[in-house]
């Protein structure tokens, strides 16, 4: 009540997560790299996708977008890390093919555009275009619960619900 008469806003304690990118939902047990598959940075899901355009899977902050373009971290307003990694051994590509539509620092809204992607060029030079979305802050997490769905609409199909830890 005293931070309601502050202006303070409540953190939420749930959240659903959409899709950053249109393309075919797999477990990340499928994904073709022990780093993720062994759920090693935390849990979730990954896409293959159809087309090259990120967009945020929830509204929040921006953490970071790596210097080579291929990964952003975000912060949700609830409080929960993503880490959206476009392919797999991209990192190697050095930025070419990739290109940052947002900066650390910035404020997004669920849809709004993160980076384009090159895919058929991340075809031709990395190891794969699969996508994982990870939650890198499980202990914050009480639960997450995954979609059933199969295929994903980038900014629209909801991907998981999270439920957050009262802090």
């Amino acid at each position: 009540m005293f931070k309601k008469w502050f202006g303070k806003k409540e953190k939420p304690t749930h959240e659903d997560v959409v899709a950053p990118l249109t393309g075919t939902i797999k477990s990340l047990e499928e994904v073709p790299d022990p780093v993720f598959s062994q759920k090693m940075m935390g849990d979730g899901i990954a896409i293959e996708p159809t087309e090259g355009e990120v967009v945020a899977p929830v509204n929040g902050e921006v953490v970071q977008v790596f210097p080579t373009k291929h990964a952003v971290g975000l912060r949700s307003e609830a409080g929960v890390e993503l880490l959206i990694h476009v392919g797999l051994e991209t990192v190697s590509m050095n930025g070419e093919g990739f290109t940052a539509h947002v900066a650390a620092g910035d404020r997004v809204k669920a849809g709004q555009r993160l980076l384009t992607v090159d895919l058929d060029l991340v075809k031709q030079k990395a190891k794969s275009t699969v996508t994982p979305i990870i939650v890198t802050n499980g202990d914050a997490v009480a639960s997450l619960q995954k979609t059933s769905e199969t295929k994903a609409t980038k900014g629209e199909t909801v991907i998981f619900h999270i439920e957050t830890k009262n802090a």
